[in-house]
C-alpha cells in the first residue's frame, strides 16, 4: 500500500507540480479499536515480577531445608528467569521422585510436601512467564499496551467522551501536508510527538528519496534530537520549542537576569550571576534523553550566602547550581531567528491552516476519528488508504476548480 501512495503522489506531484521542499508536520491521537480496560502497565509487571523474585526465594529455601539430608543445595538468586526454574522444577522431580499421577487435591485429601513445593513452584514459573511476555510485548519504548490490541498504546486524548479524563488505547498519527496533500503519514506508538519527528522524516526519506528541506511543526517537535538531526541532513530548522512563545512574547522571560543565558562573562571567560559571583565548573552530565551522546555542564556559584537577590535567583539554601547546554542554545537562537523572519511567519500561519486542516477534513469531514483494523501494520495500511483518498479527493477537486476557471 506504501508503494501504491507513493505512485500516486509522484502522478499528483508532476501534475499539480507539488512543493515537497515546504513541509508542514502535525500529529494527532486517533483511538484504537481495543477495549478501553484492557491496559496492562509496564511498570505495574515490573513491580510484581520482583515481588515474586522474593516470594521464589523465599520458596527455595524452604526447599533447601528439606533437602539437607540429601546433600542438595538449590542456589537462590535476587532475579530468575522462567528457564531458569523450569530446570530447577525438573532437577526436583527427578531427585525427590515427584509423580503427577499421585498427586491428590479435594476435600478429605492431605498434599505431600513434595506436591505443594511442586505445585507452587510451578504456579511461580506460569506468573514469572506471563510477566515476561508483558514487559517484552511493552518493549524499551513503551509503557502500557491493550491486551486486546497489543500494538495500541494508552494515551490521553485531547476529548474525553467518556467524561472521566481516561487514558485510552490510542495511536499517534502523524502526517506531512504539502501544497495541502498528505505527502507522508506513519502510525506510531509514542505519546509524545517530540519522539514521532524523526521517524516520520526517516519513513519521508523512505518515499522520496530525499529530506524536506523545510520542516514546520509546532512547539511539541522542537527538541535536541531533532534539531540536530536536522543539522546533520541538511534541514532548516522550522520547529518550535516548548519556551518558544515566552522566549518571544514576554520580555519579563526573555530578559530575566537570573537566567542563566543572561549572566556576562568576565576577562576569564567564567560565568558572573547579578551580585558579581563567579561560576566554576561543577560536571558534565550526558542530556537526558540524547540519541547522539551530548552531554550538559553544570557550574556552581563560589558563594551565595549574604546574597541580596537570593530570593529570586535560587530556590534552596545551598549554592546556586546552573546547567548549560550551548549548542542547544545556540540553535534555539537559530530557530527563532528562522521562525521570526517574514518567511518563517508565511510558514507558520500556512502550517496551521494546512495540517489543522487535514486532520479537520479526516475527524469531521470523513468521520476518521478511529481506527478500524487492529495491529500496527494492519493500522498503517488503513492510513495509507486513507491518504491515497484524501490526496485524491484533493487533487479531483483542484482539477475541477482549474477547468471552471478556463
Amino acid at each position: 500500500m506504501q508503494d501504491i501512495f507513493k505512485d500516486v503522489m509522484a502522478y499528483i506531484e508532476r501534475v499539480d507540480e507539488v512543493d515537497l521542499q515546504h513541509l508542514y508536520i502535525d500529529g494527532s491521537k486517533f483511538e484504537a479499536n481495543a477495549n478501553k480496560y484492557t491496559w496492562v502497565w509496564k511498570k505495574a509487571a515490573e513491580k510484581s515480577r520482583y515481588r515474586l523474585f522474593a516470594k521464589i526465594t523465599e520458596l527455595l529455601e524452604d526447599m533447601n531445608g528439606t533437602l539437607a539430608y540429601t546433600g542438595l543445595k538449590i542456589e537462590t538468586n535476587t532475579e530468575y528467569t522462567p528457564d531458569g526454574l523450569e530446570a530447577i522444577l525438573s532437577r526436583y522431580v527427578f531427585y525427590c521422585h515427584v509423580d503427577e499421577k499421585e498427586f491428590v487435591s479435594g476435600r478429605g485429601h492431605r498434599k505431600s510436601r513434595e506436591q505443594r513445593y511442586y505445585e507452587k513452584l510451578k504456579e511461580y514459573t506460569e506468573k514469572l512467564k506471563e510477566y515476561a511476555v508483558k514487559i517484552k510485548t511493552c518493549g524499551p519504548d513503551r509503557n502500557s499496551y491493550s491486551k486486546t490490541d497489543p500494538d495500541a498504546t494508552f494515551m490521553r486524548m485531547k476529548r474525553d467522551y467518556m467524561g472521566n479524563d481516561q487514558l485510552l488505547p490510542a495511536y499517534n498519527i502523524q502526517t506531512g501536508v504539502a501544497d495541502e496533500y498528505i505527502a507522508v503519514a506513519d502510525v506510531i506508538q509514542h505519546r509524545s510527538d517530540m519522539d514521532c519527528f524523526v521517524p516520520l522524516m526517516e519513513k519521508f526519506h523512505e518515499i522520496y528519496g530525499f529530506y524536506s528541506k523545510y520542516p514546520i511543526a509546532d512547539a511539541g517537535y522542537g527538541s535536541f534530537n531533532n534539531y540536530l538531526f536536522c543539522q546533520e541532513h541538511g534541514m532548516e530548522k522550522y520547529m518550535k520549542f516548548l519556551v518558544y512563545k515566552k522566549e518571544t512574547k514576554d520580555e519579563k522571560y526573555h530578559n530575566d537576569p537570573f537566567r542563566a543565558v543572561n549572566f556576562r562573562t568576565n576577562e576569564k571567560g567564567q560565568l558572573i550571576c547579578p551580585n558579581g559571583k563567579a561560576f566554576h565548573f561543577a560536571y558534565r552530565k550526558p542530556a537526558k534523553g540524547n540519541q547522539y551522546g551530548r552531554q550538559e555542564e553544570y557550574y556552581t556559584c563560589e558563594d551565595c550566602r549574604g546574597c541580596p537577590y537570593a530570593e529570586k535567583c535560587k530556590k534552596t539554601d545551598r549554592n546556586r547550581t546552573i546547567r548549560l547546554n550551548e549548542e542547544l542554545s545556540s540553535m534555539h537562537k537559530e530557530a527563532v531567528e528562522n521562525l521570526e523572519s517574514i518567511h518563517g511567519a508565511l510558514l507558520r500561519m500556512n502550517r496551521s491552516i494546512q495540517t489543522e486542516g487535514t486532520f479537520g477534513i479526516l475527524k469531521y469531514g470523513r468521520w476518521y476519528k478511529r481506527t478500524v483494523r487492529r495491529g500496527l501494520d494492519s493500522v498503517r495500511l488503513e492510513l495509507f488508504l486513507v491518504s491515497i483518498g484524501h490526496n485524491l479527493y484533493k487533487f479531483h477537486n483542484k482539477q475541477m476548480r482549474l477547468t471552471k476557471a478556463a
